[in-house]
């Protein structure tokens, strides 16, 4: 799979993106994608081939493989990249459909713009970066209880029991390399309950965002009502005629005369 592809579509949702979801995209291309073609590919590329139960009976190695490992790890994880990353093509489907009908208005509208800015997260856009990311994180959720369901937990055991037929008997089996796929396993685990954490983050600073918003809205609104609806009053008593020095005691202040006016004469 061509992964560079799908890593340059998706570089162009970090433009929309919050600190947060930078954060997460990175972990997905360095931390995983980067790990899961470089590294985890040829540990399990082995895998069938050096799988070995102590029988000579023929298909007895084959029915305890597909037993034990009902679907590889490779492939999983190769589903489990490609429905997290799908989510964020909805974010950029949702920009582009912005700014054909903004193009569309400046062009019957004689210039003027239906969107200033369409990639920003306002209106459906907001719920639909909402809506990707819950995808996101229940994708990568749903994944981690696959794996933990299909193989009985996270580990990777050395020795393994099987008695399907057509093996004669319970017969023991070897994985091959089993303390290095249980290392790749826990990284694959972490990196993606990370992923889920930036996920849940995002979403909780867009939502505070947006009551802090809608709160400041709010404020304003009631104060402009309330300039409307009440007279104003003069918020100080007018100054009086004796000039204090700041610097005077309080001695010297009960001291100061005011100047007599002049009398007027009669």
């Amino acid at each position: 799979m061509n992964w560079s592809a799908l890593e340059a579509l998706l570089s162009g949702v970090n433009k929309y993106s919050t600190v947060f979801g930078r954060i997460w995209l990175s972990m997905v291309f360095i931390f995983r994608v980067m790990v899961f073609v470089v590294a985890a590919q040829r540990v399990w590329g082995d895998d069938s081939r050096d799988f070995v139960c102590n029988t000579a009976q023929p298909g007895c190695n084959n029915v305890c493989y597909d037993h034990i490992f009902p679907i590889s790890h490779i492939r999983l994880w190769a589903l489990q990249l490609i429905f997290i990353t799908c989510p964020s093509l909805m974010v950029v489907g949702h920009v582009k459909y912005r700014e054909k009908k903004d193009l569309q208005y400046v062009t019957s509208h004689k210039g003027s713009h239906l969107y200033a800015h369409p990639g920003k997260k306002r209106g459906g856009l907001w719920w639909t970066y909402l809506l990707s990311l819950l995808f996101k994180a229940g994708f990568d959720g749903g994944f981690l209880y696959i794996l933990y369901h299909v193989y009985d937990g996270y580990d990777m055991p050395r020795l393994t029991k099987c008695s399907l037929p057509p093996c004669p008997n319970v017969v023991d089996c070897y994985i091959s390399r089993p303390t290095e796929k249980k290392i790749f396993t826990f990284f694959m685990v972490v990196s993606s309950a990370v992923c889920i954490l930036m996920c849940f983050c995002e979403m909780i600073y867009l939502i505070i965002k947006r009551i802090k918003k809608f709160m400041r809205k709010k404020t304003e609104a009631e104060m402009k009502l309330f300039a409307e609806s009440h007279e104003m009053r003069p918020l100080a008593a007018p100054r009086s005629s004796v000039r204090v020095d700041p610097t005077a005691s309080n001695q010297d202040i009960t001291e100061i005369v005011p100047e007599e006016r002049p009398s007027t004469k009669q």
